[in-house]
């Protein structure tokens, strides 16, 4: 993992992040796993922003959503991070809000996926070692019911094991990797590949 202190690490990321639009105002949630047994997650605090956010405002949740330490209150969506965690092994999940994710978590809600292939920045993907991969990313419809979410993303998970990431229609991005770095790398990578998607689409040659 990074070799800053946990939530030192955590902080920093969210600021990069936030500096690069991907988590404006309130917007984005992020965890880090520090403890499997008992599971425990790291997080901002829900409703701030994260830009913003020291690292002694963090707070540690448990698997059912209760504070162990820190101010505030989770939020809704670590049913989401969970499910990440449990099914990929995650030590980290990041959820941006950028635009351009967004936008095209839209588009592709009918089609329910968005395909990526033939770029050389596929290769900053864990296990991708030609630009000849194929990259496919779910996309799923929002909803405020988070235990009917996670049960979806769950399922969505079983059902693409390749896949590196998640799109919810409308909200944005997740990713997540085996620990803080490689889940910043991760987000980093998709966030450039959705970027050329839009764009090949705005010239029509997308797909």
């Amino acid at each position: 993992m990074n070799t800053l202190e946990p939530r030192a690490a955590l902080v920093a990321t969210m600021r990069r992040l936030h500096t690069r639009g991907w988590a404006e105002g309130t917007g984005g949630n992020f965890s880090v796993v520090s403890s499997r047994e008992p599971l425990r997650l790291l997080m901002a605090p829900s409703g701030v922003d994260k830009g913003l956010v020291e690292a002694d405002a963090l707070i540690e949740v448990d698997e059912g959503g209760q504070v162990l330490s820190g101010g505030g209150r989770a939020s809704a969506e670590f049913l989401l991070h969970l499910a990440f965690v449990r099914a990929r092994g995650a030590g980290a999940v990041l959820h941006t809000h950028s635009v351009t994710a967004t936008v095209l978590s839209l588009a592709a809600l009918d089609a329910g996926s968005i395909h990526i292939g033939g770029l050389e920045m596929l290769k900053g993907l864990s296990g991708v070692t030609t630009h000849e991969h194929h990259e496919y990313i779910p996309v799923l419809p929002n909803t405020q019911d988070m235990g009917a979410c996670a049960e979806m993303v769950a399922a969505t998970l079983a059902a693409w094991p390749t896949a590196h990431a998640v799109l919810l229609a409308g909200h944005g991005l997740y990713t997540w990797g085996v620990d803080l770095a490689e889940a910043e790398r991760h987000t980093q990578i998709l966030e450039f590949l959705l970027e050329v998607c839009w764009r090949q689409r705005l010239l029509g040659s997308g797909r």
